[in-house]
């Protein structure tokens, strides 16, 4: 009998890379986050753009800021054309602007991305205006893109011969829909060393574990490793082509999320309050009055007789009024109370959210309050 041996393709070097698919799809996970919702990868993101320009084609609403003009003579000067010195072109359609955008990972030359403009000066509004070429430069000073193309304002501004203004949103800022083509490539290290580090948004040891269980489960134990409570390291392949199939199996996986820390957020001045499902109370009893005091300020004219020698004087009367309610009751909240035991609390007593701030407060200091109290 003749005997072949069968090689592996050279190419197939990750054989669990069909094992690890197929085991992906026939999983399932109930009330689960997928990894790429909830981490990033280190050294991929997006990269900031900034740029300093001119928009011209406005409706006499543009500045008339110094640096304006002298951009604007520069630009004249690069195409041949010399002001005369102290000549004032009074530019009333030509606005000083600034020019930002976010450059995506892997975005490539040829691509574009959007911008947003901005005026630098007193330009009332950049409606119908027309931004010129215009380099924007990263944090490092090189031009990674070039913006240059019409507005699309969403602000208008209507003014009147006797000084009156209507304002709708802001028309000194507008954008320009895929206004920058890129220029060069931001290198990554996506390609580099044997492993890749994930990042988790919201730091949780809890999380970290999980992931890692996951993926160890999945590719082999030892495959992932948490460094602390936001970066796991996972070992990659080498050759990019498979590094890409690697991450689209690893990014799908669903895990299970740690509990957020017990929070209760409060916005003083919106009067919001936002409490997390773990928020838990210790036996205390809470009573919460109400004060109202009425200031009223009335002005009374006294007047000298008639054969008397004196001024008309004006004597200012105060009256204050103080009203306690006499409706407030005390509740007492025993151990272990859940977050529905408290709103159902302070919905009986009626109270405001400015008095259910001053009640968490209190609590907290009191010790009562099982919850990490953030104000924004």
């Amino acid at each position: 009998m003749n005997t072949r041996t069968i090689r592996p393709h050279k190419r197939c070097r990750w054989p669990w890379l069909a094992l690890a698919t197929i085991a992906l799809l026939l999983s399932t996970t109930v009330q689960a986050e997928r990894i790429k919702d909830i981490t990033s990868i280190a050294g991929i993101r997006s990269n900031q753009l900034v740029g300093y320009g001119l928009v011209v084609g406005l409706d006499g609403s543009g500045d008339k800021a110094p640096f304006t003009t002298q951009t604007f003579r520069n630009m004249m000067a690069e195409f041949g054309i010399t002001l005369p010195g102290g000549t004032d072109p009074k530019l009333k359609n030509v606005a000083a602007v600034s020019v930002t955008a976010d450059l995506p990972a892997f975005s490539k030359p040829g691509q574009r991305v959007d911008v947003t403009v901005a005026s630098l000066g007193n330009a009332k509004s950049l409606r119908g205006g027309q931004l010129l070429f215009t380099p924007l430069k990263g944090a490092d000073g090189n031009v990674y893109a070039i913006a240059q193309g019409n507005l699309v304002v969403g602000g208008l501004g209507v003014d009147g011969n006797d000084g009156s203004r209507i304002t709708i949103n802001v028309p000194s800022v507008g954008r320009i829909p895929n206004g920058a083509s890129v220029e060069q490539a931001v290198p990554t290290n996506f390609a580099r060393g044997d492993s890749l580090v994930f990042n988790l948004d919201q730091p949780d040891f809890t999380t970290a574990r999980y992931m890692v269980d996951k993926i160890n489960d999945l590719l082999g134990p030892g495959t992932a490793e948490a460094l602390d409570a936001t970066s796991i390291r996972v070992s990659a392949p080498r050759d990019t082509s498979q590094r890409v199939a690697y991450l689209s199996i690893i990014e799908n996986l669903e895990i299970e999320t740690g509990d957020e820390r017990a929070k209760v957020i409060i916005n003083s001045r919106t009067g919001t309050i936002v409490m997390g499902q773990h928020v838990r109370i210790e036996p205390v009893a809470v009573t919460h009055g109400s004060m109202t005091v009425t200031i009223q300020e009335d002005y009374n004219v006294t007047q000298p007789n008639a054969l008397a020698d004196g001024d008309t004087v004006v004597v200012p009367q105060t009256n204050i009024n103080i009203e306690q309610g006499g409706d407030n009751r005390m509740f007492r909240f025993g151990p272990g109370v859940t977050l529905d035991d408290i709103i159902k609390a302070v919905n009986e007593i009626g109270a405001a959210p400015g008095d259910l701030m001053a009640i968490l407060e209190a609590m907290k200091q009191a010790g009562a309050l099982k919850a990490e109290l953030i104000v924004i």
